[in-house]
C-alpha cells in the first residue's frame, strides 16, 4: 500500500471502530449509579428514590427491555421517571411492559418532548452549531408542521392506572410509610410546556419532604425551583453529553445547562439559596443517533438522607 493511504484509511478504520464500539457496546451496557445526597429533615429515615429518563424506546429492544425490568428488584421507596420514554410511535407498550415492575412501586413522572413528538433525523453537528450560536435544540419552539405525533396520551393512561402521579405542571403527594412528599413537576421547557406560575410559591409545608421534577434542565427551571426553596431537583434530557471527550466531559447538554453539570449531581444557587441538583445522563438514545462514548446508559439510586 502507499504511504499516502495509509494515514486517510487508519483514520476511517479508527472511525469505523469507535462508531462500532458506541453504538454496539456501550449504549448497550447498561448500569446503575448510586448516589447520596443529604437533603432530607434531621432524624428523617432514608429514601431509595429510582431515578429513569430518556428511555428512548424503539421497538424490538430486548435487553433495554430485560434490564428496565431487572430494577424492580432494588426495591425502591419510589421511582421518579423524568420523561422521553419514547423514540418510536409503537413503543408504548414495550415502555409499559418495561416499567411495568417498577409500576408496583410509589412513583410520579413528567414527559419530554420526545414523549409528545416522533423522532426525526438529524445531524449532530448541529447540536454544536446551535450551542455556538447560543440556540438550543427546538430552541423553546414546537416542532413544525408535519412531525410525527406520539400517542402520548396511552403512555399517559398506563403510568395513571398504576397509580403513577402525573407532574405536568402541578403537584403531588406521595405517602411511604408514614412519610409524605411532596412532588412539584413541570412539563417540558424544551418546547416551552413549563408554567412555573400554575405551581410557584414553594413547598406548602404540609409533607415531610419536597422536591421539584423536570425533564430539561433549562435555567429559568433551576433558578424557579431554587429560589423557592426546593432542597432538590431531578431533571434528565441532556443524555450526559451522550458523546463525552475522555477526560473533557460533555460538548453539548441540549439546553442552556453548562456542560460541568451534564450528569450527576451538583448544586444549583439563585437569589441566596442553594438547591441540590440530580441530571441523569438517562438510558437511551434518539433512533438516529443510536451511540454513546465515555457516557453508557444508566438508572440512578438515590439515597436521600438527613442533612449534615
Amino acid at each position: 500500500m502507499h504511504a499516502r493511504y495509509r494515514v486517510p484509511l487508519g483514520i476511517t478504520a479508527v472511525g469505523a471502530a469507535g462508531l462500532l464500539y458506541s453504538a454496539g457496546f456501550e449504549a448497550r451496557s447498561f448500569r446503575l449509579r448510586r448516589v447520596t445526597i443529604p437533603v432530607l429533615p434531621a432524624g428523617m429515615r432514608p429514601l431509595r428514590v429510582l431515578q429513569v429518563s430518556d428511555i428512548h424506546m424503539v421497538s424490538g429492544q430486548r435487553k433495554k427491555q430485560r434490564w428496565l425490568r431487572s430494577l424492580a428488584g432494588l426495591r425502591p421507596d419510589f421511582v421518579i421517571n423524568t420523561g422521553d420514554n419514547l423514540s418510536d410511535t409503537e413503543g408504548v407498550p414495550e415502555v409499559l411492559d418495561s416499567l411495568g415492575p417498577l409500576m408496583e412501586f410509589p412513583g410520579a413522572y413528567v414527559f419530554g418532548s420526545n414523549d409528545y413528538y416522533g423522532p426525526k433525523l438529524r445531524n449532530p453537528a448541529l447540536y454544536l452549531l446551535e450551542k455556538v450560536q447560543g440556540r438550543h435544540g427546538l430552541n423553546g419552539n414546537a416542532p413544525a408542521v408535519g412531525v410525527i405525533h406520539n400517542p402520548w396520551e396511552d403512555l399517559r393512561a398506563g403510568f395513571d392506572a398504576a397509580g403513577w402521579l402525573n407532574l405536568t405542571n402541578t403537584r403531588g403527594t406521595l405517602k411511604i410509610e408514614g412519610v409524605s412528599v411532596e412532588l412539584t413537576g413541570l412539563d417540558d421547557p424544551h418546547i416551552k410546556r413549563d408554567r412555573y406560575a400554575q405551581v410557584a410559591g414553594g413547598p406548602s409545608g404540609a409533607a415531610d419532604f419536597s422536591m421539584g421534577v423536570v425533564h430539561a434542565p433549562y435555567l429559568r427551571v433551576l433558578d424557579a425551583y431554587t429560589a423557592d426553596d426546593y432542597p432538590l431537583i431531578l431533571a434528565g434530557h441532556t443524555h450526559g453529553g451522550q458523546l463525552r471527550v475522555p477526560f473533557y466531559g460533555a460538548l453539548v447538554t441540549n439546553c442552556d445547562l453548562d456542560t460541568d453539570r451534564a450528569k450527576g449531581l451538583s448544586t444549583h444557587t439563585a437569589e441566596g439559596r442553594t438547591s441540590y441538583l440530580h441530571v441523569s445522563a438517562g438510558c437511551g438514545t434518539n433512533r438516529y443517533t443510536p451511540f454513546r462514548f465515555a457516557c453508557p446508559p444508566e438508572a440512578t439510586l438515590l439515597t436521600l438522607v438527613g442533612r449534615e
